[in-house]
C-alpha cells in the first residue's frame, strides 16, 4: 500500500508522538497513538502503528510491539518511518544484521534521512563493516559539511581501514576551516590537533607529526600530551639529547611514572649495568622519596646490590603502609635467586619487628609502628601464596587478621590463598566476609560474586550482585543490558561444572549475542 498522508490535526498528534518518544514519555505517546487509531479512517495508519510497537517496545512488551510493527509495514511498505522503527527494534534484540536491513530499505524511501544514516553507521561499526561505515559517513559529509561530527566520521573511516595519508588529508583539510587564534582556548580544537598528530604517527611520519606537535603546540591544552608524545617522536628520529631534556622534564612533573625512566634508558643508551644504575641514583638524589626510582633498577641488578636496594625499598614501603608492594614485585618471582632473598629480607623484618620493633636490632633510630609488621606479614601471606605454600601463607594472614580484623585486603588475600589451595567453598566465604565489611564497595562485590560463581552458588550471586543493579529489574537482566560478560561467562561454567549443559549453552549464546 502506498504512504497514507494524515490530515494537519492527525499529523500533529504524530509529531507529539515522535517527541514523546524522544522524551521516553512513553504513556503519553501511547495515548496520542490511540487518538490517531481510533479515527476509523486511520485505523490502520502504518507509520502511528509502528511507533505505537516502538513504544510499547520500550516498555518492554517485545512480543506485541513487534506484532504492530510489522502490521504497520504491512500497510506501508514505502514508508522509511516503518522500515526505522523495524530496525531500531532488531537492534534492540542485538540483531544488527537484520536491522541494517531494515535500515537500507528506509534511505530507499528517503536517503538523505540524517537520523538513519547515523543509526545505520553505528551498526556499521558495530559489526566491523568498514567499507560501509565509510560509505555512510561519506553521505553524512555530503548532507551536513559544515558539522564538525561529518568529518571526523569519515576520517576516522580511513584512519580504521589503515589508510593513514587520506584520513591525515581529511583532517588537515578540516583543520583548515577550524583556525582559531592561538591565545584562545578550544578543547575541540585542541583534540583534532591531537587526533591529527596520531594519525601521522601511525602512518611513520615521524618527522612531518614533530613539526606538526611543535607548530600547534600553544593551541593544544593538553601540555602532558604534547609533551610525552614530543619525547617518543624524538627517540623515533634518533634525536637523543633533545629526548633526554623531554623525559628530564616529564620525570620532575611526575616521578612515579615507569615509562620515563623507560624513555630516559632508550635516550642515555647506558652502555653498562652501573652506567644504568647511574640514572636511578640521580633520581634517588632528585626524589628521595620516589619509589618508582628504586623499583625499576631490581629488575636488572643481582646479588649484593640487588639484596642492597631491594632493602632500602622494602623498608620505605612497609613503613608507609603500601598494601601494593607485593604486585609491584610480582615480575621478579621468575627469578628464583631473587625470590631467595627476598623472602630472606622480610623473614629477617618479621622477626625483628616481633622482638623490637625494628627492621635489624641493629639498627639506630626510632621504633616501627605496629602496622609496620602487619604489612610485613601482609606481604609474607602473599609470598608464600605465590610460590605454593598455603599452609604458611594462613599462618602469616590469620596472624594480621588476629592483631587488625576490621581491615579488607587481609580477608581478600585470605579468600585468594584458598582459591589458589583449590577450596574455593572456603574462599567464597572469606570473600563473602571482606564484602561485610564494606557492603558499598563494588569492586569487593563484584569479586565475591565471582567466588559464588566458581563455587557452583549462583543464586547467591546473583543477589550479591543485585545489590548495585537497576531496581525494578531482575539481577541477570540488567546485567545482561550492561553487557557485564565476566559474569555470563563465569556463569556458562558454573552450569557447564554442575552438568547442566542446557543452561550452559543458553548463557552462551547470550554472550554470542
Amino acid at each position: 500500500m502506498p504512504s497514507v498522508s494524515l490530515p494537519p490535526k492527525e499529523n500533529a498528534l504524530f509529531k507529539r508522538i515522535l517527541r514523546c518518544y524522544e522524551h521516553k514519555q512513553y504513556r503519553n505517546g501511547l495515548k496520542f497513538c490511540k487518538q490517531i487509531l481510533s479515527n476509523p479512517k486511520f485505523a490502520e495508519h502504518g507509520e502511528t502503528l509502528a511507533m505505537k510497537g516502538l513504544t510499547l517496545n520500550c516498555l518492554g512488551k517485545k512480543e506485541e510491539a513487534y506484532e504492530l510493527v510489522r502490521r504497520g509495514l504491512r500497510n506501508d511498505l514505502k514508508s522509511h518511518v516503518c522500515w526505522h522503527v523495524y530496525g531500531l527494534l532488531q537492534r534492540s534484540d542485538k540483531k544488527y544484521d537484520e536491522a541494517i536491513k531494515c535500515y537500507r530499505n528506509a534511505l530507499k524511501w528517503d536517503k538523505d534521512n540524517l537520523q538513519i544514516l547515523r543509526d545505520l553507521s553505528l551498526l556499521q561499526i558495530q559489526m566491523r563493516d568498514l567499507e560501509g561505515y565509510r560509505e555512510t559517513r561519506y553521505q553524512l559529509l555530503q548532507l551536513r559539511p559544515a558539522q564538525r561530527a561529518s568529518w571526523i566520521g569519515y576520517a576516522i573511516a580511513y584512519h580504521l581501514l589503515e589508510d593513514y595519508e587520506m584520513a591525515a588529508k581529511i583532517l588537515e583539510e578540516f583543520r583548515k576551516t577550524q583556525q582559531t587564534s592561538p591565545d584562545k582556548v578550544d578543547y575541540e580544537y585542541s583534540e583534532l590537533l591531537l587526533y591529527q598528530n596520531q594519525v601521522l604517527r601511525e602512518a611513520g611520519l615521524y618527522k612531518e607529526a614533530l613539526e606538526h606537535l611543535c607548530t600547534y603546540e600553544k593551541q593544544i591544552c593538553d601540555k602532558l600530551a604534547v609533551e610525552e608524545t614530543k619525547g617518543e617522536l624524538l627517540l623515533q628520529l634518533g634525536r637523543l639529547e633533545e629526548a633526554v631534556e623531554v623525559y628530564k622534564g616529564l620525570q620532575e612533573r611526575n616521578p612515579e611514572n615507569w615509562a620515563y625512566y623507560k624513555g630516559l634508558e632508550k635516550a642515555l643508551k647506558p652502555a653498562n649495568m652501573m652506567e644504568r644504575l647511574k640514572i636511578y641514583e640521580e633520581a634517588w638524589t632528585k626524589y628521595p622519596r620516589g619509589l618508582v626510582p628504586r623499583r625499576l633498577p631490581l629488575n636488572f641488578l643481582s646479588g649484593e646490590k640487588f639484596k642492597e636496594c631491594l632493602d632500602k625499598f622494602l623498608r620505605m614501603n612497609f613503613s608507609k603502609g603500601c598494601p601494593p608492594v607485593f604486585n609491584t614485585l610480582r615480575s621478579l618471582y621468575k627469578d628464583k635467586e631473587k625470590v631467595a632473598i627476598i623472602e630472606e629480607l622480610v623473614i629477617g623484618y618479621e622477626t625483628s619487628l616481633r622482638s623490637c620493633r625494628l627492621f635489624n636490632p641493629n639498627d639506630d633510630g626510632k621504633e616501627e609502628p605496629p602496622t609496620t609488621l602487619l604489612w610485613v606479614q601482609y606481604y609474607l601471606a602473599q609470598h608464600y601464596d605465590k610460590i605454593g605454600l598455603p599452609s604458611l601463607a594462613l599462618e602469616y594472614i590469620n596472624a594480621a587478621i588476629e592483631s587488625t580484623p576490621t581491615l579488607i585486603e587481609l580477608f581478600l588475600v585470605k579468600a585468594k590463598i584458598y582459591k589458589h589451595a583449590g577450596n574455593i567453598k572456603e574462599a567464597a566465604r572469606w570473600m563473602d566476609e571482606a564484602q561485610a565489611l564494606d557492603t558499598a564497595d563494588r569492586f569487593i562485590n563484584s569479586k565475591c560474586a565471582k567466588y559464588m560463581l566458581k563455587a557452583n552458588s549462583i543464586t547467591e550471586a546473583e543477589e550479591m550482585c543485585s545489590k548495585f543493579t537497576r531496581e525494578g529489574t531482575s539481577a541477570v537482566e540488567n546485567l545482561n543490558e550492561m553487557q557485564c560478560m565476566w559474569f555470563q561467562t563465569e556463569c556458562a561454567q558454573a552450569y557447564k561444572a554442575m552438568n547442566k549443559f542446557g543452561e550452559a549453552l543458553k548463557k552462551c549464546h547470550e554472550i554470542e549475542r
